[in-house]
């Protein structure tokens, strides 16, 4: 008797479950919402509940004191000390790896493969993931297939076919937020703030070689990008345009993932303002001139706190010669790993001498698109952090230097932001 009560029990619970499951939750759609007259609202979409972005850390909101920390030795007064407020954002805690910068090269290269191979889902629209990832790159046949994509027969060398490296080209489609809030531009349709671009994605690897006269780099040259020792070291020969592509990248592999689950589509990665650069570095210690927050760049033992050039040029007293791994020294107090020096790290910043004069005191940020027609100034695009071939002066969380959007270096790497919704990831 008792087991028929309970088994009456578990049916009517159930049931109750099926009726209250069929009134609906907000977040889904407007279906199921109690038709009695009031105002409930209609959610854009599922619940929230994107986790914490891997490898990032949050920077919360905050003011901070932009500007020297120090005296202006150049005497340049290029960053005035000033006051500003920096939302919050996630930011990734070390520099762009070669692995993960490897993620975004193979993924353009495997999307041209499939591209060639009419591996295409059955909407005829999109790529098939599941098929391309079944291509053999060792098998002779599919090398045949995808012939356009390897080097020419007069480059090879010993006669070896590789992937032709200049053909790993990403294209990239981006809505001008900026121009089209414009008052001006307030009847034009949507088309004309969409620009696409054909961005060549793969690092140029000869910059070890370029960047250094009468010196012998080679072996880096060789081995740097292409070599498993330096997976988790920052990738470098990677200029602005190609940095901005990767976070375009990113964010349509984050989104992709999330539309697949009928999830909600999330804010862009992209390279931090310059104000945001600075206030990650500084880690909550407006004042300090470096990130770990003292006057030094040696701890009470005498060891040097990051990668750089000591003194008058003694390179591997620090630990590494050329750059180190992106997750050497200390992080700052924001959890940041090498916000000094090892690297020199892009900005979205367009470099102008008296930028900071003009800037709003909230989340300042001064942008310029600048088309391969514009003058070269107007390619200078803000560099932070300093290098590992750099003096210490570099390494101080206010210096500001630039470097042209088109040009790659060995000493310039980036990182990625993103702004996250403040929640939770759970509704009441």
């Amino acid at each position: 008797m008792k087991m028929k009560s309970l088994l009456l029990n578990l049916v009517l619970l159930a049931m109750l479950s099926l009726v209250f499951a069929s009134c609906g939750k907000l977040g889904k759609s407007s279906k199921g919402l109690p038709n009695d007259g009031q105002l409930h609202g209609v959610a854009p979409g599922g619940k929230y509940a994107l986790p914490k972005p891997p490898g990032m850390i949050y920077i919360p909101q905050g003011t901070f004191h932009m500007g020297p920390s120090d005296e202006d030795i150049n005497y340049a007064f290029t960053a005035r000390n000033k006051q500003v407020s920096i939302n919050g954002f996630w930011m990734d805690a070390t520099e762009i790896t070669n692995n993960e910068y490897r993620q975004f090269t193979n993924w353009v290269r495997d999307s041209i493969a499939g591209e060639k191979l009419g591996y295409k889902s059955k909407d005829g629209n999109t790529l098939d993931w599941k098929k391309i990832q079944t291509i053999k790159w060792g098998d002779p046949k599919t090398v045949e297939q995808l012939d356009a994509m390897i080097v020419s027969p007069d480059n090879r060398i010993f006669g070896k076919k590789e992937i032709d490296a200049t053909k790993l080209i990403y294209h990239s489609e981006t809505f001008d937020y900026k121009e089209a809030a414009k008052r001006e531009n307030a009847n034009k349709i949507r088309s004309q703030f969409i620009t696409p671009k054909n961005v060549p994605v793969y690092p140029d690897t000869l910059v070890w070689i370029r960047d250094f006269s009468y010196s012998y780099n080679e072996p880096m040259s060789k081995r740097y990008y292409s070599h498993p020792a330096f997976g988790n070291y920052p990738v470098v020969g990677v200029n602005w345009k190609q940095a901005v592509a990767f976070c375009e990248w990113r964010t349509k592999y984050l989104n992709s993932f999330l539309e697949s689950k009928k999830r909600p589509q999330e804010s862009d990665f992209r390279l931090p303002t310059e104000a945001e650069w600075e206030y990650a570095a500084r880690g909550g210690r407006s004042q300090a001139p470096y990130p770990w927050g003292g006057y030094y760049l040696r701890n009470r033992k005498g060891c040097l706190l990051a990668n750089f050039k000591p003194g008058r040029g003694n390179y591997p007293e620090d630990g590494g010669f050329y750059t180190v791994r992106a997750d050497a020294y200390w992080p700052n107090d924001f959890g940041l790993y090498n916000m000094a020096g090892n690297v020199a790290e892009w900005t979205s910043s367009l470099y102008y001498e008296g930028a900071y004069n003009f800037q709003h005191d909230m989340n300042p940020d001064i942008r310029w698109n600048a088309k391969d027609s514009d003058p070269p100034r107007m390619k200078r695009k803000v560099i932070r952090g300093g290098s590992w071939k750099d003096v210490g002066y570099y390494l101080q969380t206010s210096t500001r230097s630039y470097e042209y959007q088109d040009t790659a270096k060995s000493y310039i790497g980036f990182r990625c932001v993103i702004d996250l919704p403040p929640m939770s990831g759970k509704r009441k």
